[in-house]
């Protein structure tokens, strides 16, 4: 099946169907009806998907991608006609030109945490390209996927788009076949997986994977505005966006400040009890939600099922036996670094200016974040915390049948801890404290380069030092995901969190091949110069020639 439908689309682009801008501008308008027309549905299967608010499908999904179907829209005569290139003066009379084509047939595999916006938004690029479009929405999803499925075929042209439903044999099938280009959001393994496929037809591919976004807070920044925005760019969507602050990195002057501001804003945005909030969503499924309860402090996620008074008390036991290994372990880290650092010193916020991790810091990179490694000096303990995961100052509360997880906020975390090992995806915020900047740059530049990374300060020149030494797919000062939001600016990652961008031109050119074109008239033949044989004459003029190159 897989197979069929990639031989149907490749019939299709090869026909010239898709290459006229009246057919591409066609698709796109039909591509904002879709959504515009759709949105009570969209909103509910998001709704059973992730229990997803409507005002968040349709804000940050729904509404980007009809933006963004209009906006490459509008720029089609612009960005396919010819540009015009200077040719070297020894060619004259001669001219060259740029002017962008499709590729040819492209698979977009979309993920589960945005189904309706990472699918159908670099499906806008894509068509505005001129391309033929396989879509593999993801299974995790499925009534997001089902969908997709149904309404495509009734809005685009069938012979040229095509949605392909399934699970991983389906997604492996279709990636034996000789694409034009792949396109793929997803977690860094599957990433693999799909460029090791992708090799053996050596097609280009565009990789929007992940990673823990940094989130740095000094003492000169707002701590009310910088608390709201860092809350809202966590908890939107329960935590599972792939630019959200994964971690805070705050100055010991203002952490204990901001996250108990932090909390405040929980309560502002979701109530008392965020399980009742209609803004608040939920994990996507069981495997998901496992693996964040156990990221949170020992204690905090009761057992899976009741069991006998006498499980309870041996696991009663259990527990308190591994805090008392986790309070042991963290006090001997603590004499440990403090017998490493005895005598030295670190400067305070204004020497941010000073290199922070020596001239290649910045492109550092590491496949597995938890290899990591961490000088004690870089992270202050905090007093009375004893779980390397902190201590929650907010929720910390789950429900198993809801697939529910609080906001949580955990202050004084370990960088050894388990929730700083992984990309977190889910509502659970580190707040870890740093002397400085410096300390900060030094800390993230040690691990794998993250998709974005955010920084809270109004002092110019700790700001320049983030924008210089440190390398991320995108840098925001004092606003989370508002990169995602422009079709203006080109989203994607570097290193371990991507490959290659998209969004407005960004996208178009992701999906078209740019094709110089260079003509000279036949008369008069001025390349009669340099033809054969070379005699002592063209020698003579080679080296004029070299002297004016």
């Amino acid at each position: 099946m897989t197979n069929q439908t990639f031989e149907q689309l490749k019939k299709t682009y090869e026909s010239g169907r898709t290459r006229p801008l009246a057919w591409r501008r066609a698709q796109l308008n039909a591509l904002r009806r879709l959504v515009t027309e759709n949105r009570d549905a969209f909103v509910s299967s998001a709704m059973a998907d992730l229990g997803k608010p409507a005002a968040e499908t349709v804000l940050m999904e729904l509404n980007l991608v009809a933006g963004e179907a209009q906006f490459v829209r509008n720029r089609l005569s612009l960005w396919t006609a010819r540009h015009p290139k200077a040719m070297h003066w020894m060619l004259q009379p001669a001219a060259g030109w740029t002017i962008a084509e499709p590729k040819g047939v492209v698979l977009i595999i979309s993920p589960w945490n945005y189904p309706v916006l990472l699918a159908l938004e670099p499906m806008a690029d894509a068509l505005a390209a001129g391309n033929a479009v396989c879509l593999k929405p993801s299974e995790l999803s499925p009534n997001t996927s089902k969908l997709l499925a149904e309404l495509v075929p009734q809005y685009l042209d069938t012979e040229a788009v095509r949605v392909v439903e399934g699970g991983p044999k389906e997604t492996g099938d279709l990636l034996k076949n000789p694409f034009n280009h792949i396109f793929y959001t997803g977690g860094g393994h599957v990433g693999k997986i799909v460029m090791r496929a992708a090799a053996e037809h050596l097609t280009p591919v565009t990789l929007e994977l992940g990673g823990k976004s940094p989130c740095f807070v000094d003492r000169t920044a707002d701590i009310n505005v910088a608390a709201r925005r860092i809350a809202w760019g966590k908890f939107t969507n329960a935590g599972q966006t792939c630019v959200a602050p994964d971690y805070v990195l705050a100055t010991s002057d203002v952490a204990e400040a901001l996250v108990k501001r932090i909390a405040v804003a929980v309560t502002e945005f979701y109530g008392e009890d965020p399980k009742a909030s209609p803004d608040f969503g939920r994990i996507i499924n069981d495997r998901h939600f496992e693996r964040l309860c156990k990221l949170l402090p020992v204690g905090t996620v009761p057992p899976e099922e009741p069991s006998s008074p006498l499980v309870q008390v041996a696991s009663a036991v259990g527990a308190a036996m591994d805090m008392v290994g986790r309070r042991f372990n963290a006090v001997s880290a603590g004499r440990a670094g403090a017998a490493d650092t005895a005598g030295g010193g670190v400067g305070g916020t204004n020497n941010a200016a000073k290199s922070a991790a020596g001239p290649n810091a910045a492109a550092v990179d590491s496949d597995a974040t938890a290899s990591a490694a961490v000088e004690p000096s870089e992270i202050h303990k905090v007093p009375g915390v004893f779980d390397p995961a902190g201590r929650i100052v907010c929720g910390g509360k789950v429900d198993r049948a809801a697939r529910y997880i609080a906001p949580t906020v955990l202050y004084g975390t370990s960088p050894d801890a388990p929730v700083m090992k992984e990309e977190i995806f889910g509502p659970i915020l580190p707040i870890l404290v740093v002397e400085d900047a410096v300390s900060a740059i030094r800390f993230i530049n040690k691990r794998s380069r993250p998709l974005a990374a955010y920084v809270f300060s109004r002092d110019h020149e700790v700001r320049l030092t983030f924008e210089r030494q440190t390398s991320s797919g995108a840098l925001g000062y004092s606003l989370p995901l508002g990169h995602l939001l422009s079709s203006r600016l080109p989203f994607g990652g570097v290193g371990a969190s991507g490959i290659g961008t998209y969004h407005g031109k960004a996208g178009f050119l992701t999906f078209s091949h740019v094709k110089t074109v260079v003509t000279k008239p036949q008369f008069p033949d001025t390349l009669r110069l340099v033809y054969p044989p070379f005699n002592e004459a063209k020698a003579k003029l080679f080296d004029i020639i070299a002297k004016f190159s």
